[in-house]
């Protein structure tokens, strides 16, 4: 079945090369943010539903980004691309924006649009900024400066995708989804999916076909203080897929440390968060290696993480996006996961991970459970 999807998806993409600017850039009821008024019905679509744009009534003090990670079959290419929309503090500031890191070079991007060409689709989760277009199944790049260029399609197929629905199945945060007045929110849009399609990135080419992809999400007022994020679906030796996230979270004049995430084995999603009472034990908490142990009512999952090459990302302050923090998409990640006797249900490792380390970590060392 995979394989003659895939030959589906490749006649496809010849077939319909050319018409990539015109049909790829339409949205389901499209609704531009700088001029629109209120969308009845659409609360509770986002309630139920944290891939769509949550932002649409926002006019300062907010920003909203989308992260995808593509990595191609050999290992050769991986590339991470950012778009999102920042709105200041006082909201004299606005701008949308697509963020590019090359996990093979470190170098990243940083790409600048008028908020008036930032527009989302008022009835599922796809946005369009000037002549680019995001979604869950696809992406078209059109951008072209002075000093870079990147342009090309990707389509994603196959995908894993959490269980949705507003009040049972609010994403990866659970009921901490609906807490009022959190400073950042999270999402994760696909656990992994095939790729295919490629991408021209300043004269060269990245052919991402046969490759993996992840989507995830962020949006709120700023990211963290201090944070630790850390993901993979390219393990050496199986069709895995983890993520782990723990941050610092200021919530009504005090803060405390938070978790999540989850791990995708053997066609088994399994989750662990603070809200799910899970555990989590630093063994070892330096500059770019960390050793985490976390602990549930069934499983135990043993982490070694190392930073390799990093690239400086813009990062949002109060909406806008003020602050560099460093990532690495090709760090090394190792994963065992045992029962509760013990036994080793899952280990595998890679070289091709997301890996980000922020702020003062004695923040993170005290977890609320």
């Amino acid at each position: 079945m995979r394989v003659s999807l895939q030959i589906v998806v490749t006649i496809m993409l010849i077939l319909f090369s050319g018409l990539d600017r015109l049909t790829a850039q339409e949205l389901n009821r499209e609704v531009n943010f700088a001029k629109h008024g209120c969308l009845p019905g659409y609360g509770i679509k986002k309630a139920g539903h944290p891939e769509v744009f949550q932002g649409n009534s926002k006019k300062k003090n907010y920003f909203e980004g989308w992260y995808y990670k593509m990595v191609s079959a050999d290992g050769s290419s991986i590339l991470s691309v950012i778009p999102g929309i920042a709105l200041s503090a006082d909201g004299s500031g606005k701008h949308a924006f697509i963020q590019v890191i090359d996990g093979k070079t470190a170098k990243t991007g940083y790409f600048t649009f008028p908020v008036e060409e930032f527009a989302f689709s008022g009835k599922d989760f796809a946005i369009r900024i000037g002549r680019n277009y995001f979604s869950a199944d696809s992406m078209v790049l059109d951008i072209h400066t002075d000093t870079s260029s990147i342009s090309g399609r990707i389509w994603m197929t196959e995908p894993v995708t959490l269980p949705s629905g507003a009040l049972l199945n609010p994403g990866i945060m659970g009921w901490y989804r609906f807490v009022p007045f959190m400073q950042c929110y999270h999402g994760v849009v696909s656990l992994s999916h095939q790729l295919q399609g490629a991408l021209d990135l300043d004269g060269v080419r990245h052919d991402f076909s046969h490759g993996k992809g992840y989507i995830e999400k962020d949006w709120g007022s700023s990211m963290p203080s201090a944070w630790i994020w850390m993901q993979t679906n390219n393990f050496n030796n199986s069709d895995a897929s983890f993520m782990l996230s723990v941050a610092n979270i200021p919530w009504l004049g005090k803060s405390f440390t938070g978790f999540l995430g989850f791990c995708y084995f053997n066609g088994t999603i399994h989750r662990f968060a603070t809200y799910t009472r899970a555990s989590l034990e630093f063994r070892h908490q330096g500059q770019d290696t960390l050793q985490i142990v976390i602990r549930d009512r069934k499983l135990v999952y043993e982490i070694t993480a190392m930073r390799s090459n990093a690239g400086l990302l813009k990062a949002p302050v109060k909406g806008s996006m003020d602050r560099r923090i460093p990532e690495s998409i090709d760090a090394r990640l190792n994963l065992t996961v045992r029962d509760i006797k013990g036994k080793i249900v899952f280990s595998d490792s890679t070289s091709i991970a997301g890996l980000e380390i922020v702020g003062d970590q004695q923040l993170l060392t005290s977890i609320d459970n």
